[in-house]
């Protein structure tokens, strides 16, 4: 059995729940993990998603900002939500799938962008996604329940050289400073977890799911980041087998800033 697992950051999944559909029906994902849904638990929009099909939703929402969803035409059991920091933010959502008798937890995160200036004395917000990064290194790939883990969202981080358009240029830009990039390191080596993009694809290919909206013709400039992010469980890596970045879904009318990214595992 395969499950096809979309994670996207849709910047407002009200103002965008046109894109949100048609994407549904085109390329029908098992699960959609949504981060920055920017609403409530009952502003959400159910009932069309759930006329597509995908009748098992999840939602941790905030007023206009932040906010996480799973959509899923899989059952969705065993739910909670972690408020890292304790400052009241609807960042993370998990639910336990079962596919093919398997068990797994998907966790989805959306991470603190951190602000402009990656300086934590000066800068709170870059003090709190630090610190945010910091609690995650607490949670386990393997939480010693049997149960697989897959871990998706917009972590912020483009931890790579080429997960970048410009290394170099970058080093100083929030996403991609020498503190961030090394505390994910270590959030992935604490947890146990592996990154499975990077783990199917050569250190020096380029990979990016983001694109700014400063940039006049995003495709000619090409300057993007990998701030979206698949990981799993070691007993899971073997059943990943692709992933897919939809890059052509930044043209769509009204974007997001962030691309869907589709991993594939057969399990």
């Amino acid at each position: 059995m395969e499950l096809k697992l979309t994670t996207w950051n849709i910047n407002s999944v009200r103002l965008r729940l046109p894109i949100v559909s048609a994407f549904l029906q085109e390329h029908a994902p098992d699960v959609l993990c949504l981060q920055e849904i920017k609403c409530l638990n009952d502003q959400f929009p159910f009932k069309p998603l759930r006329e597509l099909g995908y009748e098992h939703i999840a939602v941790h929402g905030q007023k206009g900002y932040h906010g996480v969803a799973i959509v899923s035409r899989l059952p969705l059991g065993e739910g909670f939500s972690t408020d890292y920091c304790a400052m009241g933010d609807t960042r993370h959502i998990a639910a336990v799938i079962d596919v093919g008798g398997r068990k797994i937890r998907l966790h989805n995160f959306y991470v603190p962008a951190g602000g402009d200036e990656p300086d934590p004395d000066i800068n709170p917000k870059f003090r709190h996604k630090l610190d945010f990064l910091e609690e995650m290194k607490a949670l386990r790939a393997d939480a010693g329940d049997g149960v697989s883990s897959i871990l998706v969202g917009d972590l912020n981080i483009a931890p790579m050289e080429h997960d970048v358009w410009s290394h170099k240029q970058l080093l100083k830009v929030v996403s991609h400073t020498p503190v961030e990039t090394e505390t994910m390191q270590e959030l992935i080596a604490a947890g146990g977890w592996t990154d499975l993009m990077r783990y199917v694809t050569p250190e020096d290919e380029k990979l990016y799911t983001w694109w700014s909206y400063r940039a006049k013709d995003w495709r000619a400039a090409n300057r993007g980041r990998r701030l979206d992010h698949i990981w799993s469980s070691a007993d899971l890596v073997p059943a990943f087998s692709r992933f897919e970045i939809l890059a052509d879904a930044r043209g769509w009318e009204k974007p997001s800033d962030h691309v869907p990214v589709t991993g594939y595992f057969s399990l």
